[in-house]
C-alpha cells in the first residue's frame, strides 16, 4: 500500500465564511458550530484562516469586517501531499484545521486534528484483520480470502457477543454521525456474515437506520466448515442483531476506566452531552 494522502481523508464539504463579514457575526457563526475556527474565502479561492482566538483580538470592533482586521495568510496542504507530512505541519505549528487547495488556490477541503485520529483508527484495523485471518487458518486448516470495503446488510449479520452497553452505544452513534465509519470484521458464511469484530458499531449503525454497514469480509476456501464462534452464537441463540442485549445501567468498561478520575456526576452525564450534541446537529440541518 502507498502512502495515505491528505486528499484520501479531507473534508470536501468546507464551511467558511466571507471576508465582508463583521466580526460579529463570524462570531456567531462560531458559536452556533463545532468549530474552532473558518476558512476565509472568496469566490472559491483562500485568503486566511480565523479563529475563536482571533476574534477575541477584535471584540471591541464588533462592526469591522474581518477583511480589514484579520492577517489574510494561513498554512495549507494539497491534496496529494502525504498525510504524515500534514500530521506532522500541524504538531509542529499547533494548528486544529489545515485547509486543502488546489494549484490556483482554491479551496477544495479541510483536514482537522480530528481527521487525522479518524484516520489512524482505521489504519489500526488492518494489524487486526491480519491477526484474525491468520489465527482462523491456523485454526481451521482452511485459508481465507479477504475482500476489504463491502458493504454488508445490517439485517444478514449474525452477532457472536450477546450483549452490549448502552453508553457505548451512544458514543459509537456519535462517532458514526463524525463520519468516523471503522470497518467491522466478518466471515462469509451461507446463511449470512458472522460478525467477529464490531458489535458496537453494528449496533449503533442499526440504531441510526442504516441499511448496511461496511466490513472486511473473511471468505473460508469451505463454507460448510463449522466455526467455533458460529456454535458459540447458536448455543446463545443469537440469529440476528434483534437477538443482541443491551446494557442500560452499568457502564462499558472502556469509559468506566476512561471516567475514572472525573466526578461521578460529571461522568453520568459524558453520554447525555453526546446526545445532546448529536440532537443540535441534527436540528441545524
Amino acid at each position: 500500500m502507498g502512502k495515505k494522502t491528505v486528499g484520501e481523508i479531507m473534508i470536501k464539504d468546507v464551511r467558511y465564511v466571507g471576508p465582508s463579514m463583521t466580526v460579529e457575526q463570524v462570531r456567531q457563526e462560531l458559536l452556533k458550530s463545532n468549530f474552532h475556527g473558518f476558512p476565509i474565502v472568496e469566490n472559491g479561492y483562500l485568503l486566511g484562516f480565523v479563529t475563536a482566538k482571533d476574534l477575541l483580538k477584535y471584540i471591541d470592533r464588533s462592526n469591522e469586517m474581518i477583511r480589514k482586521v484579520m492577517t489574510m495568510k494561513s498554512f495549507t496542504a494539497s491534496p496529494n501531499m502525504a498525510l504524515s507530512d500534514a500530521t506532522r505541519l500541524m504538531f509542529r505549528y499547533g494548528l486544529r484545521n489545515l485547509p486543502v487547495v488546489d494549484e490556483n488556490r482554491k479551496i477544495v477541503g479541510i483536514v482537522s486534528n480530528i481527521d487525522i485520529v479518524r484516520s489512524q483508527i482505521e489504519e489500526g484495523k488492518e494489524h487486526k484483520v491480519a491477526t484474525v485471518k491468520t489465527f482462523l487458518e491456523k485454526q481451521s486448516g482452511m485459508t481465507m480470502k479477504m475482500l476489504e470495503d463491502q458493504n454488508i446488510p445490517i439485517d444478514e449479520i449474525i452477532p457472536t457477543q450477546k450483549e452490549v452497553y448502552n453508553d457505548e452505544l451512544q458514543g459509537r452513534q456519535y462517532e458514526l454521525k463524525r463520519g468516523l465509519n471503522e470497518s467491522l470484521i466478518m466471515i462469509k458464511r451461507r446463511n449470512g456474515y458472522l460478525l467477529v469484530d464490531g458489535h458496537h458499531r453494528a449496533m449503533a449503525a442499526k440504531l441510526l437506520g442504516y441499511k448496511t454497514v461496511k466490513a472486511i469480509v473473511l471468505v473460508p476456501s469451505d463454507l460448510d466448515y463449522k466455526l467455533g464462534l458460529e456454535s458459540t452464537a447458536s448455543k446463545w441463540g443469537l440469529r440476528n442483531l434483534n437477538d443482541v442485549r443491551i446494557i442500560e445501567n452499568e457502564m462499558h468498561p472502556f469509559m468506566e476506566e476512561a471516567t475514572l478520575l472525573l466526578p461521578s456526576e460529571m461522568a453520568e452525564t459524558i453520554n447525555k452531552r453526546l446526545l445532546d450534541m448529536m440532537a443540535e446537529s441534527e436540528s441545524k440541518k
